[in-house]
C-alpha cells in the first residue's frame, strides 16, 4: 500500500526506548543534546514579534511564488549588515517554510530519480530522509580530523560517477563545527566544473544556518565568515533561515538563494520559481514580519554565542581532570564532539550514561562518525545543567 520512499524503520532505537524508560520512571534526565533554542530559556523580543505577526496586510492574499519583495529585500538586507554581501538581487532568491523545504526544491530541480549527491560524513543525519522523498541516492565524501576538520579531496573524486549531480557542503558542519575554507571553496569549485553529466558540471547546495556563530576568544572581536550567496564560479544553492539565525525555529522563514554562471543561475531561479509557485507554502504573516524576525538576531545571537563559549569552557576546564577524553577543534556552531575511550558501541554508551547518570547525550553514529568513541554535546544547553551534565559524563566515560 505505501511507496518504498516511505519504507523506514518505525520502531524507536534502543537509545528512544532508554529515554522513554527513563523518563517513565520519573528520573530528572539532564538534555546534553538540546538543539531547540526555544527549549534552552533564550528568549526574542516576544512582544515585538508578535506585533510583526499582526500586521493587517496579511488578510489580502497575495500569492508570489519567490515570497514577497518585501521580505526578499530584508534577506539581502540581513547578508548586507552581517556578510557585508552588496549586490545580492532579491530576485535570486526563493523563500521556502524552511531549510528542508529549499533542499526538496533543490533534489527536484537537480536529480531524476536514483541520480546521486555527495555528502559530507559525518554530518546531521536529516539528509537521510531528504533523499529518500526525493528518490536520490547519497553517497558520502569524508571529513578528515587532523588538528582541525578537512575535506578529503582524494575521496571525494572517487566517490563521484556519471549519476552525481551535486555536492552538498555544511558551512559550518554540524556537528563537527568546521567551516569550508578558503583553499577548500576553491577546490570544490574546480571539482565541480569538471565533473557532472558530459561536462555540464555539478552543483554546490551550501547549507549555512550556523553561518553566524563562528566562535572567538571573550572580549575579541567577533569573527566573520564569508557566505557563499556571492559564489560565481559553479551553479550553487545556498540556504539559510531565521531558525538558527534568530532563534525562531517556529517561524518557519527560510530561503535559497541562487548563484553562478549567470546563464545557468538564471535559468536554474527561473525552474524554482514554478517549483515554489506550484507549492505555495509561505505564509502572509510571516512573511510581512521578515525583517523584524531577522533583527532579532541583534538580540539572539549574542546571547547564545555568549552561552556557547561558556558551555566550552565548562568543558575544557573538567576535561583537564579526564586526560583520556579530548574535545575535537570547533570554528562555529552549537555542538561540541567529544572522544572517549572505547569500550563498546558510542549508543550503548550513550545508553549506559542515560541509566546510571541520567545524562543524554548523541553518540557518534548519529552524525555518521566513521568510528566509535565519539560524543556530540549541544552547547546551548542551559550552564548548570551543563555543568553538571558533563561532569556526570566524565566521570563514566573517562574511566
Amino acid at each position: 500500500m505505501f511507496s518504498q520512499r516511505t519504507n523506514w524503520q518505525l520502531s524507536p532505537n534502543a537509545l528512544t526506548r532508554a529515554i522513554e524508560e527513563v523518563r517513565a520512571s520519573g528520573r530528572k534526565i539532564l538534555d546534553l543534546t538540546v538543539s531547540n533554542p526555544t527549549e534552552a530559556g533564550v528568549r526574542p523580543d516576544t512582544e515585538a514579534v508578535l506585533r510583526a505577526l499582526a500586521n493587517p496586510k496579511a488578510m489580502h492574499y497575495d500569492p508570489q511564488p519567490r515570497g514577497l519583495l518585501s521580505a526578499r529585500e530584508a534577506v539581502c538586507h540581513y547578508y548586507r549588515e552581517e556578510h557585508a554581501v552588496n549586490h545580492l538581487d532579491p530576485d535570486r532568491l526563493i523563500l521556502t517554510t524552511s531549510t528542508s523545504e529549499a533542499y526538496s526544491y533543490v533534489f527536484r530541480l537537480l536529480c531524476n530519480p536514483g541520480d546521486e549527491i555527495l555528502v559530507p560524513k559525518p554530518s546531521y543525519p536529516l539528509f537521510e530522509f531528504l533523499a529518500d522523498l526525493g528518490d536520490v541516492k547519497l553517497v558520502p565524501y569524508p571529513l578528515l580530523y587532523d588538528h582541525g576538520w578537512q575535506i578529503d579531496f582524494d575521496s571525494l573524486h572517487r566517490a563521484a560517477s556519471p549519476r552525481s549531480r551535486a555536492v552538498i557542503l555544511v558551512h559550518p558542519n554540524n556537528p563537527t563545527g568546521s567551516y569550508v575554507s578558503a583553499a577548500e571553496t576553491s577546490g570544490m569549485n574546480a571539482f565541480c566544473r569538471e565533473r557532472g553529466p558530459a561536462g555540464s558540471g555539478l552543483a554546490l547546495i551550501v547549507d549555512e544556518v550556523f553561518l553566524d556563530y563562528a566562535h572567538a576568544l571573550p572580549n575579541s572581536n567577533r569573527p566573520r565568515r564569508s557566505s557563499f550567496v556571492t559564489n560565481a564560479e559553479t551553479l550553487t544553492f545556498t540556504l539559510s533561515g531565521v531558525s538558527k539565525i534568530s532563534a525562531l525555529p517556529q517561524m518557519k522563514l527560510a530561503w535559497v538563494a541562487t548563484s553562478g554562471p549567470s546563464e545557468v543561475a538564471a535559468e536554474a531561479g527561473a525552474r524554482l520559481e514554478i517549483i515554489a509557485d506550484t507549492f505555495l507554502s509561505m505564509n502572509a504573516p510571516v512573511q510581512l514580519a521578515a525583517s523584524v524576525l531577522l533583527d532579532q538576531r541583534k538580540l539572539i545571537q549574542p546571547i547564545l554565542l555568549d552561552r556557547v563559549r561558556a558551555n566550552l569552557a565548562e568543558l575544557d576546564a573538567q576535561l583537564v581532570h579526564h586526560p583520556s577524553c579530548t574535545r575535537l577543534q570547533i570554528e562555529g556552531g552549537w555542538y561540541a564532539v567529544l572522544r572517549v575511550p572505547v569500550h563498546g558501541t558510542d549508543e550503548d554508551l550513550a545508553i549506559r550514561l542515560l541509566r546510571e547518570a541520567g545524562v543524554s547525550v548523541h553518540p557518534g553514529h548519529f552524525y555518521d562518525f566513521s568510528n566509535e568513541g565519539h560524543l556530540v554535546l549541544s552547547l546551548i544547553t542551559e550552564p548548570k545543567e551543563f555543568r553538571e551534565g558533563i561532569a556526570r559524563v566524565l566521570e563514566i566515560a573517562g574511566t
